[in-house]
């Protein structure tokens, strides 16, 4: 099988019927072959060929290009990619919230696919959220009868509204998850136009300034929170799910659990962490989690946030300091000391190394041995 001959799958959504869209380049065999496929069609609008969307049609066309083409199912088939997180999905402050009156609410099935792509809390608030305000924008018109134009005017009214990028994305996926997956509508809207994501390089503190914000920590607990997102590179969520048992003291390591796409990893357990984990442990007597609540729950991500940034605040550090910016100095760091570039991704959990490539903008490795013109 020649591997540059492919053809990917789209759904389409023509005149209220669903459809398989086959879009390939231009070819000679895959254009002789695909007049084979039943009910086979045009469309000038998509610009590809498209044939009714049913399990018979849908085999037909992966026998037909078996040894001939490669199939790409990639955008047809709806797998959730998802966090597949152990959390308890906490969906009832929707229910039990106050809204005004004629105010309408996210669709009760629109709730329950969230819950069933078991999607993380924070991304079923921001769906929800995201949703309700585009239904309450068109509030008298029929949502399966809008089309594209209608959802470009709406994210134009968001951009006018000064909206970021990320937000105006949030609010597409969530368009996109009503019509694809709760509607079970083909993709009638992948041709809406998204925001250039922005490119910020992360922000970095040198050396000395994390020594010294461990240094303004008000206690034990405290200083082994930020010691640990730091020295293991943590996210915030990772710190407050971690367990006594995950702490391997005889390895030197730390496992991570169902972290960021469901994935368990092992990142480094520090030497001098582990002597204040330990006198730590002894004054806090912790039972399950290695950072709890006064009532012995899950350590808050809000308290998490409150206790570096308080720290920064005392150490006299300019601009926000937030646990992840100790996580990009953690991964700086090692770049800046030589470490190869793809043990800091699997120590990040990046599941490739172009995420993690950022910090090669930022590493004054990077720049140390360029020698500024004017010096020369």
């Amino acid at each position: 099988m020649d591997l540059k001959k492919n053809i990917t799958l789209k759904h389409l959504f023509i005149d209220n019927n669903k459809y398989i869209g086959l879009q390939f380049y231009a070819d000679k065999v895959i254009n002789s072959l695909i007049k084979e496929l039943p009910n086979l069609s045009w469309s000038e609008e998509f610009n590809m060929y498209y044939i009714p969307n049913n399990n018979s049609n849908l085999d037909a066309v992966f026998k037909l290009f078996r040894g001939v083409a490669w199939v790409n199912g990639q955008y047809f088939f709806q797998d959730s990619r998802s966090k597949q997180l152990t959390e308890t999905k906490d969906v009832e402050w929707f229910r039990k919230r106050k809204r005004p009156k004629g105010f309408k609410t996210c669709p009760e099935n629109y709730l329950q696919k969230l819950e069933l792509k078991r999607y993380a809390n924070n991304t079923i608030k921001t769906y929800i959220n995201c949703f309700e305000s585009f239904i309450n924008h068109f509030e008298t018109e029929d949502l399966e009868s809008l089309n594209e134009n209608d959802i470009r005017d709406y994210i134009s009214q968001l951009i006018r509204e000064n909206r970021s990028n990320s937000y105006i994305n949030q609010a597409i996926n969530s368009i996109k998850f009503y019509y694809e997956l709760v509607l079970g509508m083909p993709n009638r809207f992948y041709a809406i136009e998204r925001p250039r994501k922005d490119k910020k390089l992360p922000i970095v503190l040198s050396k000395d300034h994390i020594l010294k914000l461990i240094e303004n920590t008000n206690n034990i607990k405290h200083k082994c929170i930020v010691s640990l997102l730091y020295s293991a590179g943590l996210r915030r969520s990772e710190l407050i799910n971690l367990k006594i048992t995950d702490i391997d003291s005889s390895r030197m390591l730390i496992l991570i659990r169902d972290a960021k796409g469901n994935k368990d990893r092992y990142t480094l357990l520090s030497k001098t962490v582990l002597k204040d984990l330990r006198l730590y442990f002894k004054q806090w007597k912790p039972s399950i989690y290695l950072f709890e609540s006064p009532k012995k729950d899950k350590y808050s991500a809000n308290s998490v946030g409150k206790i570096v940034s308080e720290a920064a605040y005392k150490a006299g550090l300019k601009g926000r300091v937030s646990p992840h910016v100790l996580r990009h100095s953690f991964a700086t760091h090692l770049l800046e000391a030589g470490t190869d570039l793809r043990y800091i991704q699997l120590l990040l959990g990046h599941n490739s190394t172009k995420t993690t490539e950022i910090y090669t903008h930022v590493a004054t490795n990077s720049f140390n041995s360029i020698k500024n013109p004017l010096d020369l």
